[in-house]
């Protein structure tokens, strides 16, 4: 039997162990909370939001039958276009087929693909200075070609396709390029702005001209704005909407049974990973001080 088998296996058990539960429990609506905290990158790592990741937590939380709604924690700045819409897509796809009514709760940001995977809900709550928006796409990088002229290092290249070399930190910038590059950005761009719209509709209250700018605003802002609902915490409207009693069952991803003890990485291991989770650290940085988090 494959490791997927086991996997699905389990979940089902699983799950039908927490209808159990929930049924025994008594009085009070039962709530799962998912919390999803981190860049959304394909890494599938703590710390990291992607559909590889979350899929089995979604799941096991749209599972539990008699739950009325799925809260979802969002506290993102952001990261992969593919990776949002796949999450976003994923969650709709559960709360329509499990009959579920979607609860997004923003926390500190829900700014570009954080905000693409919470226009999915049917409703999103965030605190007064949440910051929601950004709705635009952006490519980022370094140009190296002086700095390793001055040390006398000649870079090489050698392709088959005139394009082939695009976004070398090694070659001097090339104005086709850029517009290549830009082009690319614009039909994301536009991805992003159809998926806003087609989930918020007539919720929007401003032109596309002030909410596709890539700018970003406090929550208050955003209720004006029509990117926000409301301004509420997860335990208040939970509350409110189910009552005093209201049961929260934050679902989280489930540990090995068994991990093998490490002592330590050699030296070969170390060289091999360091400098990848030192650009990961340092990326992953300058997306959250955008927000000035």
């Amino acid at each position: 039997m494959s490791a997927q088998s086991d996997n699905t296996i389990m979940a089902t058990l699983s799950n039908a162990w927490e209808n159990v539960l929930t049924s025994l429990g008594g009085g009070g609506t039962v709530i799962p909370v998912v919390r999803m905290h981190g860049v959304i990158s394909p890494e599938n790592r703590p710390g990291r939001i992607n559909l590889e990741r979350f899929n089995p937590i979604l799941e096991k939380a749209f599972g539990i039958k008699r739950a009325p709604a799925v809260a979802i924690v969002i506290n993102s700045p952001g990261g992969s276009p593919v990776q949002s819409r796949l999450v976003g897509n994923r969650i709709r796809e559960l709360a329509d087929l499990n009959d579920k009514k979607v609860l997004v709760f923003v926390e500190d940001v829900a700014g570009s693909g954080g905000y693409f995977i919470s226009v999915v809900a049917d409703e999103i709550f965030a605190d007064p200075s949440s910051i929601v928006g950004s709705i635009g796409v952006i490519m980022t990088g370094f140009g190296f070609s002086k700095a390793i002229e001055k040390v006398g290092i000649t870079r090489r290249v050698y392709t088959a396709g005139k394009s082939k070399s695009t976004l070398d930190p090694f070659l001097p910038e090339k104005k086709a390029d850029v517009e290549r590059i830009k082009k690319v950005e614009e039909d994301i761009h536009q991805v992003f702005i159809d998926y806003v719209i087609q989930h918020r509709g007539d919720k929007l209250n401003a032109p596309d001209s002030k909410l596709f700018t890539g700018e970003w605003w406090p929550a208050l802002r955003g209720v004006e704005l029509g990117l926000v609902d409301a301004i509420g915490d997860m335990y208040t409207v939970l509350r409110e909407r189910f009552g005093e009693n209201v049961k929260l069952k934050h679902i989280t991803p489930r540990r090995p049974f068994f991990s093998p003890p490490r002592i330590g990485l050699d030296a070969s291991m170390l060289s091999a990973t360091l400098p990848a989770d030192m650009i990961s650290a340092l990326e992953e940085r300058a997306l959250w001080s955008r927000f000035g988090l």
